[in-house]
């Protein structure tokens, strides 16, 4: 299972896309709604979540995703479930994705302290322990993979299948939306 955390003010198109194309290429992906069901994204568009952080199941997460846009980041970093929930996924060997200013979360949570990573120019200084390379629109170290912002958002969601499903089943999604080359 993968699990996208969603607070109000979260980056509509980092936390859609990677839904989208994970759905695309058969991964089981639940939105997860901090507070409530029903969300608002930064630019005003509301989701209607699948489940809320509450029922995410950490134990049985192959993934979580962390969407950028700071009034959803805030909404992440706030809540002591969605700490719980991608510490203890981390531990069980899940994969964690975080993109634009995302990768703040895992920072605050000591989680990428070593990693090599990418998240929104100018957040350089806020993600303590990490080697940061903002020129980079995609990086994955292990079993951390961030993603620099909007722009890099379907390349991001095509990684993140690429280490769920495999090559095949990303290049045919990406082949399938007409992405690149």
């Amino acid at each position: 299972m993968v699990y996208i955390l969603i607070g109000t003010g979260f980056e509509e198109i980092e936390a859609l896309s990677v839904c989208d194309l994970l759905r695309r290429g058969g991964i089981q992906v639940l939105l997860a709604g901090i507070g409530e069901r029903r969300i608002k994204g930064g630019h005003g568009i509301e989701v209607f979540t699948d489940i809320t952080v509450d029922e995410v199941d950490p134990q049985a997460a192959k993934m979580i995703v962390i969407p950028g846009g700071m009034g959803g980041v805030e909404s992440i970093e706030s809540s002591a479930r969605c700490s719980e929930i991608i510490k203890s996924a981390y531990e069980n060997g899940a994969v964690l994705a975080a993109i634009c200013a995302g990768p703040r979360v895992l920072a605050k949570l000591s989680l990428i302290d070593g990693k090599s990573i990418t998240c929104y120019p100018g957040l350089e200084d806020e993600m303590t322990g990490a080697n940061v390379d903002t020129s980079r629109p995609l990086v994955t170290d292990g079993k951390i993979v961030t993603g620099r912002a909007v722009g890099s958002s379907l390349d991001f969601a095509l990684e993140l299948l690429r280490m769920l499903k495999g090559a095949e089943t990303a290049e045919k999604v990406r082949e399938g939306i007409i992405h690149g080359r």
